[in-house]
């Protein structure tokens, strides 16, 4: 199986919370239901019952915008996450509970702190996906502006980071670096895992660098079997070289799963959400983001547009100024593409946007899955719900039993913490 490969491994599924538009499995899912305690109740609910190890949510400093207004082609917007997670924690008993709390425009004492209550409410249950951002657009909502540069954002992460661990650990904090100037106590708050479990989602090699040192999971992009394979031995390269080990780290890459009877069915299933979420709005809405101007005169079933995008320099995305983007090359590779396959702009748009994730029968997706974990490839998935609030009972009733028949998933939690379900007693070295 390979220098990396794991034949005892075992998979974990994480609960994704939805963010983006919400297929209707029947009329109790309804898209609104996503602003619903209710609805985040029921799905983390369901994932207890499935020995879901974690129930995993993004972030969202600002709320979605799409030229210059916000976006009517998908749910935009997220609660505050460690509030949630305090109700959640109370109705639930061993699965985590894992928030992506900006570390660029939060204080690390108040996050450490409100983290830390949270570990506390849930007996060892919590989790911090530490993630950064750069941009001004997002800034503009805290009177900052891009006042972090790029090259700064893992500088500025570590410091952060440094102190909000040594909080963690019961330190008073007498702090003085490039980014802060702290002077803190430690807090009452009890550890049952000494500290929560640190997620991570670097991408660039700085990114992954920083994970590989100091993350104890990784959110991944990469689910085709030979990227993600190639990804996790980049990543246990990068560890190895920090004195850490593979089993010092957890890879999710994020997934959808469809199931069905027959295989027929399942793709027909996977066909249907398809057509169902990718409506003719949302579709122009991907052109527009490059071309930069409304598009809504040109037919989905027709060619794309003939000229070129008005913004030449950059492309805005979620009205996140991508000055890496270059809009005409893209445009034009687009046409390219488009009037070599013969593709209207609907066919070219869900090709680009065709995501990966498991079709199948749960025997088929099982061993698929079994295959990807056995191989080193990943640790878990980061599951997206298909609705709300039952984007997870196929999963559930149907794929976990699968899972457990192939020895690849637990028939019990392994423990009461996070750390431990996740079968991670050690904690990161700060």
């Amino acid at each position: 199986m390979g220098e990396y490969a794991r034949p005892q491994a075992r998979i974990h599924l994480n609960a994704f919370f939805p963010f983006g538009p919400i297929y209707r499995w029947n009329e109790v899912d309804r898209p609104e239901r996503y602003y619903e305690f209710e609805g985040f109740a029921q799905l983390a609910q369901t994932a207890e019952r499935g020995l879901f190890t974690a129930v995993f949510l993004g972030d969202s400093q600002r709320l979605r915008e799409h030229l210059g207004r916000i976006t009517d082609t998908a749910v935009t917007g997220r609660p505050d996450q460690l509030v949630l997670f305090a109700h959640l924690a109370a109705l639930t008993s061993r699965i985590g509970l894992v928030a992506t709390v900006n570390a660029t425009y939060t204080d690390p004492v108040e996050l450490a702190r409100r983290i830390a209550t949270l570990e506390t409410l849930s007996h060892g249950r919590s989790g911090w996906n530490l993630v950064t951002t750069h941009n001004a657009w997002t800034g503009e909502n805290f009177r900052r502006g891009g006042y972090l540069g790029h090259a700064d954002r893992y500088r500025h992460a570590l410091e952060y980071l440094q102190i909000v661990q040594r909080l963690w650990a019961g330190e008073r904090v007498e702090h003085e670096g490039p980014f802060y100037r702290i002077t803190a106590g430690p807090f009452a708050e009890r550890h049952p895992q000494q500290q929560p479990v640190l997620f991570q989602a670097g991408e660039s090699d700085e990114g992954r660098d920083f994970a590989a040192q100091h993350a104890e999971a990784i959110f991944s992009r990469y689910l085709d079997f030979d990227s993600a394979l190639a990804f996790a031995q980049d990543l246990t390269r990068r560890v190895q070289a920090q004195g850490r080990t593979r089993e010092h780290l957890r890879i999710f890459p994020g997934a959808r799963i469809t199931l069905g009877e027959t295989a027929q069915e399942a793709q027909e299933r996977s066909d249907e959400f398809e057509r169902a979420t990718w409506s003719d709005r949302r579709i122009l809405a991907v052109l527009e983001s490059v071309w930069g101007t409304d598009l809504s005169a040109y037919d989905v079933d027709g060619p794309l547009p003939a000229s070129d995008p008005v913004t030449p320099e950059q492309t805005v995305t979620h009205g996140v100024v991508n000055s890496s983007d270059r809009p005409v090359a893209t445009a034009r590779a687009w046409r390219d593409l488009a009037e070599g396959k013969g593709w209207s702009i609907r066919q070219l748009v869900l090709h680009l946007n065709r995501g990966g994730g498991f079709v199948g029968t749960p025997g088929e997706v099982a061993d698929r899955l079994a295959h990807y974990v056995r191989s080193g490839a990943i640790d878990g998935l980061n599951l997206v719900a298909n609705g709300v609030p039952h984007g997870f009972d196929d999963v559930v009733e149907l794929l976990v039993p699968a899972l457990q028949e192939r020895g690849v998933y637990p028939a019990e939690y392994a423990g009461n913490t996070l750390r431990a379900n996740l079968d991670m007693r050690h904690y990161a070295t700060p």
